[in-house]
């Protein structure tokens, strides 16, 4: 599984560095900034959301799957923004193994 999001880390960081805006989505979101990235994370989230509750209903969950790529694609390109990976997050979710959220929740600054 890491693999992919390895793979989709480093497209990302080439397009974001060498591509074109014009010939190159992940370009033309870095060129907009980080507004428009944010924009875009804010959009899927809520198409997740949405796909999620129609899931609940209609018991089909293509959508729903279809809409959390796009919001981790989006994720994605968020942390590229700031010169981050997928592997950064697969770190921090590997170091809450053994650790119950709530436990995690308490070891949070405030």
């Amino acid at each position: 599984m890491s693999d992919v999001l390895n793979k989709l880390s480093a497209v990302l960081e080439q397009r974001k560095s060498e591509a074109k805006p014009d010939k190159s989505y992940v370009a033309l979101l870095h060129q907009k900034g980080l507004n428009k990235i944010l924009e875009k994370v804010g959009e899927e989230s809520t198409e997740t959301i949405i796909a999620a509750k129609d899931a609940a209903v209609s018991g089909d969950t293509q959508h729903l799957i279809y809409e959390t790529a796009d919001l981790w694609f989006h994720s994605l390109v968020m942390l590229s923004y700031f010169d981050e990976s997928a592997e950064a997050v697969l770190d921090e979710l590997a170091s809450r193994f053994d650790l119950s959220g709530i436990e995690e929740k308490a070891q949070r600054t405030k």
